[in-house]
């Protein structure tokens, strides 16, 4: 989330393992690093290989390390756009998603501004993130959104009103922090259903995230190798309606 990894080879070794793997679609932002997780993936996998889908954000500024400052101007999201484009080295973003709603700009600006931009060809598909089901209702009165990106794991369901509007309307949901961080993994009932599986708690995450929802689209973060196998293996588990009834 701040600066540049200190092993740029295996960063590389990671995101190319992904994509073997299958992993057909990448999360990023402008904020991450800032400025540096986007390069990342482009000198690692450009040129990209068919059918991989690198979605981006922008609407949050980063000036120190734990500062993470909405930015919702036109001008700043028609800039971020084009730093966008630059460290990915793309022509088009298939999907842009607004980090995050700026308390001191209308919603309908800041969308208004990335609407025109998708209307000039920079950006194909728009979603937002951090939203309330209102903040959705606006955004969507302005332009189509094909995603919503809330925090959302087993211990932190606060956005579960905006997962079933997602539902209602066809909206794909990325849980940002999926596995819940160290306190969300080490939560008494994930550990016992875990224990019972024989899975790890990531693992049961994940799991337990697909099969919550058939719009849900989880984006676990890891830089370890072993880390992004087990999770790309998660998708695969099949939970008995007992496990799913004890994380309720």
């Amino acid at each position: 989330m701040w600066g540049r990894p200190r092993d740029r080879g295996h960063v590389n070794r990671a995101l190319h393992r992904a994509v073997e793997l299958g992993v057909n679609f990448m999360d990023t932002a402008d904020s991450y690093g800032p400025e540096t997780n986007e390069s990342m993936i482009s000198e690692a996998l450009y040129p990209y290989p068919p059918g991989l889908v690198i979605a981006t954000k922008g609407g949050l500024v980063r000036p120190r390390p734990r500062s993470w400052i909405p930015e919702g101007r036109p001008d700043h999201l028609r800039r971020a756009i084009e730093g966008s484009l630059q460290r990915l080295r793309l022509e088009r973003i298939d999907l842009y998603q607004f980090h995050h709603p700026d308390p001191n700009v209308p919603l309908t600006e800041s969308i208004g501004a990335l609407a025109d931009l998708k209307r000039s060809g920079k950006i194909r598909h728009l979603g937002i993130s951090n939203v309330t089901v209102a903040q959705l209702e606006v955004a969507r009165s302005i332009t189509p959104i094909v995603s919503v990106q809330n925090l959302y794991n087993l211990r932190n369901r606060t956005s579960e009103d905006v997962l079933a509007a997602c539902e209602r309307l066809g909206i794909a949901f990325l849980p940002w922090n999926p596995l819940g961080g160290k306190r969300g993994l080490k939560a008494l009932k994930i550990k016992q259903v875990a224990s019972r599986r024989g899975l790890t708690h990531a693992a049961l995450s994940v799991a337990w995230l697909l099969a919550k929802s058939p719009v849900m689209l989880p984006i676990p973060g890891t830089q370890s190798i072993d880390h992004l196998e087990e999770n790309v293996l998660a998708a695969a588990l099949q939970l008995a309606p007992e496990d799913f009834d004890d994380l309720r």
